[in-house]
């Protein structure tokens, strides 16, 4: 016969146990977001590309990603990623590749994660919830390769921003139908059981076409918001902006 327990091994149910604790972690968080909105605020207009670190230079994902972010950067966008390896690299070194812009907001992880070398500005944060919200608050376009957890993670939290008014309507392009097959048939499902609104499946475009995404950034993200070549911003002195 099972007891109930007592109540010192049922303690975590009182909830935060020192203010302290969570007044320092809240100045920590505050520390986070004020860094990377220096370190970031020069970006100009992004389109950030979501992918898998773990794919190495000579793998067909990595070579799409350099491929289509060299075009992005070309439309006169700033290629931002999560600034570690793998697809992440591939896409600041295709803008890098014609001269375009290129920044990265790295997670500080204890494997995996290290910055790579095709960053023109770069920043580390400490709490993933932090640098979620910077590769979304410059940002025009998303772009999502092929990836794990948090690629996913990161697509459908911009997703829903976007789905639920959070965000405008950025375009969001999901680039590989073959790898991302069974997320087009789920999402298909979501709206047969009603869980989704019909329009909410114009909000991705699926695509293996470099042609075709390049051309939905120009209609969805140039035209749509009138993006035009911007002028250079005079650095002020008294926030100590330089460079």
């Amino acid at each position: 016969m099972s007891t109930l327990p007592k109540p010192s091994e049922i303690k975590f149910l009182d909830g935060p146990q020192s203010r302290w604790k969570e007044f320092k972690f809240t100045l920590s968080v505050l520390y986070e977001f004020v860094k990377g909105f220096r370190k970031l605020h020069f970006a100009g207009p992004c389109v950030t590309v979501f992918g898998s670190a773990r794919f190495p230079e000579d793998h067909e994902y990595y070579q799409q990603a350099r491929q289509l972010s060299a075009e992005i950067a070309k439309l006169g966008f700033t290629v931002m990623t999560g600034g570690g390896p793998g697809i992440m690299e591939a896409a600041n070194r295709g803008a890098k590749d014609v001269g375009g812009r290129s920044v990265g907001c790295n997670i500080v992880l204890p494997f995996e994660q290290t910055e790579n070398p095709y960053l023109d500005r770069s920043v580390e944060i400490r709490y993933f919830f932090v640098r979620k919200t910077l590769l979304i608050k410059y940002s025009y376009a998303f772009v999502v390769l092929p990836g794990g957890f948090g690629t996913l993670d990161e697509y459908f939290e911009a997703l829903t921003l976007i789905q639920t008014g959070m965000l405008k309507e950025f375009p969001m392009i999901v680039f590989g139908k073959d790898y991302h097959k069974e997320i087009m048939e789920h999402i298909d499902l979501m709206k047969v059981k009603g869980t989704i609104s019909p329009q909410d499946l114009d909000l991705c475009l699926f695509t293996d076409s470099v042609e075709e995404a390049i051309a939905h950034l120009r209609k969805n993200a140039i035209d749509k918001f009138g993006l035009k070549p911007e002028k250079p911003r005079r650095k002020l002195w008294w926030l100590f902006e330089k460079g």
